[in-house]
């Protein structure tokens, strides 16, 4: 089956008090279409900025990133934010809606990037997706008019919006009531058996539990990489 996430001699470097501080050591990862991987470990030790590599968002400093047969490292910055709309729908912590515009709107603004579909296209898709995550009757309301979690599923229905192959989210719980966060994991399961790809940062021991694959990160490499299998 061919990889959907090829990372090899990965290593990330910040510079700090005039010296440069290695955040990712040496990571090499292999990802296939469909698996569900937790991204585990204390905070701090560079779990996030594995996603930001894995998304663009970063760049790494040496080694070769190539995602759903694009090699990251290649692209100009104005490649990959269009690359990042086609292939990688972002979950964030703290959920970055446009507080201006109504969830609907939200919604919608990622497929009004690739203009793919038609106006009414979109519109029709981002109701849908709305719709699976239950917020058909809060399309119009902004952000500020609507709870966290209700924020949070939103941000789950925007980055659906292009219908990307990988699923990326940063503690997507994080912020959310124990409740509330059980009604996301829901929603990531049911991507789950979709078949989409999902790598996800997360202190949540239920939604890591509930991956396919568990990466353990500390002190900025894959100290363990474990599927349900290995733990019998």
């Amino acid at each position: 089956m061919k990889k959907i996430i090829e990372l090899k001699q990965v290593y990330k470097d910040y510079p700090q008090a005039g010296t440069l501080q290695t955040v990712l050591h040496d990571i090499n990862l292999d990802v296939y279409p469909g698996e569900f991987v937790a991204i585990v470990g204390p905070s701090g030790n560079g779990k996030s900025t594995l996603l930001n590599l894995l998304t663009g968002i970063d760049h790494p400093s040496r080694g070769k990133i190539c995602v759903n047969g694009t090699a990251l490292q290649n692209l100009s910055n104005e490649k990959l934010t269009q690359w990042r709309g086609a292939n990688v729908g972002i979950v964030f912590q703290f959920f970055q809606l446009l507080p201006a515009l109504s969830l609907l709107q939200n919604t919608v603004l990622p497929m009004d990037f690739l203009g793919l579909l038609s106006k009414n296209q979109r519109r029709e898709r981002a109701m849908h997706l709305l719709e699976l995550v239950g917020l058909a009757d809060a399309a119009e309301r902004l952000p500020s008019q609507v709870s966290g979690g209700q924020q949070q599923r939103a941000a789950i229905a925007r980055a659906l919006a292009n219908d990307p192959p990988l699923i990326v989210a940063d503690e997507p719980t994080g912020n959310l009531d124990a409740a509330t966060a059980d009604s996301v994991f829901d929603l990531f399961a049911h991507l789950r058996d979709q078949g989409k790809t999902l790598m996800m940062v997360t202190h949540n021991e239920m939604l890591a539990d509930a991956a396919s694959r568990k990466l353990e990160i500390r002190c900025g490499r894959i100290h363990t990489d474990t599927s349900p299998a290995d733990t019998f």
